[in-house]
């Protein structure tokens, strides 16, 4: 019979591989990160201790299967993968931080049943997968800049009325703090035009996606007291093969003036 330090111990193991797994999700800011990976894990080897001896007198009795409670894990970690899967345009994201968690409950199962060789194996594969093979298939996608996921820079900027800096400011980080951006500085400076203000934000996103920045342009071009709004590429894919007057273009195509409406 397996003590209820056995079982802590299991719990514990699930728990820390989890969190193992977790670690690699949060340094590159994914929207399942050091929690939820050690959360799934942890719950996983819940479950399975649940099915081993939470029925055991049932399945002395009656020859109840407790491991069919195990079995659900398998299915039900589907409901919460699916909830960091998204659509963006034509392409998806969150498909490897939904087979990321669904690896993360294999492990925490391993673990719940004291198969901890394994349950580490399994850690360091999954680890490895999202590190190792990551350059890999960077190497192997054929896209036209060899690669979905390009760093690209953006320089994002409103003039505003003085005495709403505050509250465009708020605005500002709400429009650009989207999943796949980075946002590394927020400041405000005098504009030229008397009682304007400036709010300048810059961000870095993984994959070049210039729609969620139109879609900040969009909601900020709302505001009342917002009176231009621009946003300027600073390193993107694009960038070494256009010329000097191309990506002028470019640059003040975004710009947007509320008051002449150009």
């Amino acid at each position: 019979m397996v003590n209820e330090w056995h079982m802590a111990g299991n719990i514990a193991a699930g728990l820390g591989f989890g969190a193992v797994i977790g670690l690699e999700r949060q340094w590159r800011a994914r929207m399942a990160g050091l929690r939820t990976n050690a959360l799934v894990a942890a719950g996983s080897a819940l479950f399975v201790l649940l099915s081993q001896y939470g029925f055991a007198a049932a399945t002395s009795t009656t020859g109840y299967d407790g491991s069919r409670v195990a079995a659900q894990i398998v299915s039900g970690i589907g409901f919460l993968g699916a909830g960091v899967i998204m659509r963006d345009g034509l392409s998806v994201r969150g498909l490897n931080t939904a087979a990321t968690l669904w690896c993360s409950a294999a492990v925490g199962a391993l673990a719940g049943t004291g198969l901890y060789v394994v349950a580490g194996l399994g850690t360091v594969g999954v680890v490895g997968a999202n590190t190792l093979l990551r350059p890999l298939a960077r190497g192997l996608d054929r896209g036209p800049h060899g690669g979905a996921e390009v760093a690209t820079d953006y320089h994002f900027e409103v003039v505003c009325t003085e005495p709403e800096e505050a509250h465009v400011r708020t605005l500002v980080v709400q429009a650009v703090a989207r999943p796949g951006f980075r946002l590394r500085s927020v400041y405000s400076a005098d504009a030229e035009a008397p009682g304007k203000v400036t709010v300048s934000a810059d961000l870095t996103t993984e994959r070049r996606d210039d729609s969620l920045l139109e879609e900040a342009v969009s909601r900020l071009s709302l505001e009342p007291a917002v009176s231009a709004v621009s946003w300027t590429v600073l390193q993107g894919p694009d960038d070494e093969s256009d010329d000097d007057y191309t990506a002028e273009r470019r640059s003040r195509r975004r710009v947007r003036d509320f008051f002449t409406g150009r």
